[in-house]
């Protein structure tokens, strides 16, 4: 199985770009675009001078729970730049969501729970809400979080979109707003596993 079967098999639909899109991120934004890729993971992610975007973090099953994971966020965090990534809201029907969530509450991520994420998927055509995490060495305010977001989704999720899906994805500013009075923490409520 390839690199891309193997994102495409875990991850939803409506989160997954096409290979093509993808591929040409390799191709066209060698400096921007990276794939990490060995037998038991794959991680696709941009690099900024002054962020990185984990686009798609992917460890077999069969795997999990060997410290693949934490190499590989450790390897990013050693950067020394804000790490930013996308994940589904919590869904109790879903217990890939809480281990998930789990997961990057240990590594130290933070939930920018003023930013409001709705895009609406071009293979659904469903809104698709997602959360914001996000890890810095330094102090970083969620307002600085939403610009770094805004400029992924530009230049990555939506990076030829017309050519690759027949269709553009709405405005960045549609998509990523600052919520008013939310502020629900959803790693506040993932309880962390016993010694």
């Amino acid at each position: 199985m390839n690199w891309y079967e193997k994102l495409n098999q875990y991850f939803p639909v409506e989160e997954m770009k096409s290979k093509e899109h993808m591929e040409h991120l390799l191709k066209e934004k060698p400096e921007l675009y990276h794939k990490d890729e060995g037998p038991h993971h794959v991680l696709m992610y941009a690099e900024t001078n002054d962020f990185i975007f984990i686009d798609y973090l992917w460890v077999s099953a069969e795997s999990r729970g060997q410290g693949i994971g934490h190499k590989l966020i450790e390897k990013l965090k050693a950067k020394g730049k804000p790490i930013i990534l996308e994940v589904e809201p919590l869904d109790y029907t879903d217990s890939d969501t809480k281990k998930r969530l789990r997961f990057y509450k240990r590594e130290g991520f933070q939930h920018a729970s003023s930013i409001g994420y709705r895009r609406k998927s071009l293979a659904t055509n469903k809104v698709n809400p997602m959360e914001i995490l996000y890890w810095s060495p330094e102090e970083e305010t969620e307002e600085s979080i939403l610009k770094k977001m805004k400029r992924t989704y530009e230049e990555i999720h939506t990076y030829k979109d017309k050519e690759f899906y027949g269709k553009s994805y709405q405005d960045a500013d549609e998509v990523l707003t600052i919520r008013d009075g939310q502020d629900d923490n959803i790693l506040e409520d993932i309880n962390q596993p016993g010694p």
